[in-house]
């Protein structure tokens, strides 16, 4: 019974990640449930998200397609952010980092409903805004491999700010970033971190599933109720992050 729980919380966690980078919301609770220990269920859940990630990338080839330029650039960025997240969390405490992470994200997903007009596609963007979104996607990928709650949320949010781009194809840039900052982090958990593979494999499925959907949702949804639902979501997940941190 419990692995079929993480099966479906794993389905729910893929299907909100890949929608709104909220997958943690879902599946680090239900691994808490499940009796696993904050670092357990942690670690746990970062390496189960990789396959959220093969999903909703595999189902996000139409939106990436014309970005592989960007992706090459703040892939390495993102993976170089995962290594460092994941080492801080095997060496460091995280009880002074969980203070700061509720503010993190109420300011993304505030961020979220912010909308840039597109600009010509001959116009290069602003040097500025590429150091802005190089060192938002390194501190956002750190994020993801040391804690990762709602780091989809914080990609999403630099992505819309920073570009041009759709919210489907930002999205699916998120889905790649983040999918490149757990797989590594993943990997040093592996051999490093008390990982919990009982777990890890219902979830692992479920996420398959669900971050397999999610794009088709955002291909299709409009863009402006789902930007709002987005930050609603990452609000939520604040308040409640804060509420545990703070008490």
């Amino acid at each position: 019974m419990t692995a079929f729980l993480l099966m479906l919380a794993g389905f729910g966690g893929g299907l909100t990640g890949s929608v709104a980078g909220l997958a943690s919301l879902v599946s680090y609770p239900a691994l808490l449930a499940a009796g696993l220990s904050p670092v357990t269920a942690n670690v746990s859940n970062t390496v189960a998200l990789v396959f959220s990630s093969i999903g909703s990338v595999s189902a996000s080839r139409p939106e990436l397609r014309g970005q592989r330029p960007r992706a090459v650039r703040l892939g390495g960025i993102a993976l170089a952010g995962g290594v460092t997240g994941g080492v801080l969390l095997l060496a460091t405490p995280s009880d002074a980092f969980a203070l700061v992470v509720p503010w993190m994200i109420a300011l993304a997903s505030l961020a979220i409903l912010v909308r840039r007009r597109p600009r010509p596609p001959a116009i290069r963007p602003h040097e500025s805004s590429t150091w802005t979104l190089s060192v938002g996607v390194f501190l956002v990928a750190v994020y993801g491999g040391y804690f990762g709650a709602a780091a989809g949320v914080l990609l999403l949010a630099i992505l819309l700010v920073t570009g041009t781009e759709s919210l489907a194809r930002s999205n699916a840039m998120k889905n790649l970033l983040l999918g490149l900052a757990n797989g590594i982090a993943a990997v040093a958990f592996v051999f490093f971190g008390p990982v919990r593979w009982s777990a890890v494999v219902p979830l692992a499925a479920g996420f398959l599933v669900g971050g397999r959907l999610g794009p088709l949702i955002v291909r299709r949804a409009p863009a402006a109720p789902l930007r709002v639902l987005i930050a609603c979501a990452g609000l939520v997940l604040a308040l409640d992050l804060g509420l545990k941190a703070y008490r």
